[in-house]
């Protein structure tokens, strides 16, 4: 995973193709089976090597040395965050070959989500899925199947990586995430058969099955949890759209007839940094000094209200009544962490946004931000009025919460829609270059 290799600190760890760069002296470190064909690495292999690793409650690495006193290369602020605050960080990206992410656990790194903007970019710039691809179109495969064969293979190896965690935490942790079709984002029964097969031709216990919060999609939700599913809720941009997937999330293991509901659980992506994006032009064309020194508080504001809301809703004789089945609450995931304005701290949405129970998915920039100079304490509740007050201010300067919930929704669709279109096309030019389909 190329971008991987861009992740650096002046403190341990640092990673540099696959191998942890520490303090002058000690040498820590990960060997990696040599890949072969079309990113068949040595799966097993490599997960001998991790569960060589023998941490009390997370995974470390180990160490060919010791520094000066004896010690240990230091572990990361990502073990904090979830040992401290209990949040779990996981990372935003995913390509081959999928053991690039073994340095990733061992610095804390504890769930992986994609999308098909990540599987676009993966695919389209990596020369590792040819052979693969190459197999599958000349045994006959049309152009989408094999890029769900490519995306599923892609899955099936970071969950092998994974399940260690998965199995530590009894089920609680250590998921990855793969996305239905966008161009089911509009049709609620496609999107319940596509969830239900994609599900099973993954084949993992510790795969999310990822379901866009479209209005469509809300009554999908609750028909693939009934059926035994767990579900990512992903493009999750308003307060009322969540409080329906936390419902679509309750009705669904209600309706699902098991006497154990500890295997079903969810996670529901609440989008942050897009928020401020938007909202912050609508501030800068208002350009009143009220409206100016609010800007880039709106996101935050909102997860902060998001979780109290969550608070409440997972609480409760209601909850209380599934809890004896052995449900797990739907924990909420700060996506979209990334910082779109360089005039913002590049942690804005990260830093405030810890607390227990919940995950922070971060792609490089905002996970290389945060393993260099991240805080760790609990934040989310930190200040809870203060996010009220930011909500209500915006909504007096003219801000309709609900028409940005419905504008980011449609653009984050839209943006998958190309992506995943954008790719099949890719493919199809792949395969017409190596002369492997006929017109």
């Amino acid at each position: 995973m190329a971008s991987v290799s861009k992740l650096s600190t002046p403190n341990p760890p640092a990673f540099v193709s696959g191998t942890l760069r520490p303090k002058p002296s000690p040498k820590c470190f990960l060997a990696f089976q040599p890949s072969n064909a079309y990113g068949k690495t040595n799966l097993s292999a490599s997960l001998r090597s991790l569960r060589s690793i023998k941490p009390k409650t997370s995974l470390r690495i180990k160490c060919s040395q010791t520094d000066g006193n004896g010690s240990p290369a230091k572990r990361t602020v990502l073990h904090d965050l979830y040992e401290k605050e209990g949040q779990s960080p996981w990372y935003d990206n995913l390509c081959r070959p999928v053991t690039d992410l073994l340095p990733l656990i061992a610095s804390g790194v504890r769930g992986v989500t994609s999308n098909p903007a990540i599987f676009q970019k993966a695919i389209s710039s990596s020369n590792a899925y040819n052979e693969q691809f190459r197999e599958l179109v000349q045994a006959g495969k049309d152009i989408e199947s094999a890029y769900w064969e490519l995306v599923v293979k892609d899955i099936q190896d970071a969950c092998k990586l994974f399940e260690p965690i998965y199995d530590q935490t009894d089920g609680g942790d250590g998921y990855v995430s793969v996305e239905v079709s966008p161009r089911l984002a509009d049709d609620t029964e496609g999107t319940i058969e596509a969830a239900k097969w994609l599900y099973k031709v993954v084949d993992r216990p510790n795969v999310y099955i990822k379901i866009p919060a479209t209005e469509a999609c809300v009554p999908s939700i609750k028909e693939v949890i009934a059926n035994g599913i767990s579900v990512n809720v992903t493009l999750i941009f308003s307060l009322a759209r969540y409080e329906a997937v936390i419902d679509a999330y309750l009705d669904g293991l209600e309706a699902s007839g098991l006497n154990d509901l500890s295997r079903v659980t969810s996670v529901a992506s609440f989008f942050v940094s897009r928020v401020d994006t938007l909202i912050d032009k609508t501030l800068e064309k208002i350009g009143t000094p009220e409206a100016l020194n609010i800007r880039g508080k709106a996101a935050v504001a909102q997860a902060a209200l998001a979780y109290q809301l969550y608070q409440r809703k997972f609480s409760g004789p209601r909850w209380e009544a599934l809890v004896k089945k052995g449900a797990k609450k739907q924990r909420l995931l700060w996506a979209s962490t990334s910082v779109k304005n360089p005039a913002y701290p590049d942690t804005l949405y990260v830093a405030p946004l810890i607390g227990p129970d919940t995950v922070s998915t971060m792609p490089d920039q905002a996970l290389q931000a945060f393993i260099d100079h991240g805080t760790v304490s609990r934040t989310i509740d930190s200040n809870a009025s203060e996010a009220e007050g930011v909500y209500n201010a915006l909504q007096k300067l003219g801000i309709d919460w609900s028409f940005v919930g419905s504008q980011l929704e449609l653009e984050g669709v839209d943006s998958f829609k190309k992506s995943f279109d954008s790719l099949l096309d890719s493919l199809q030019e792949k395969a017409n270059s190596l002369k492997l389909v006929s017109h």
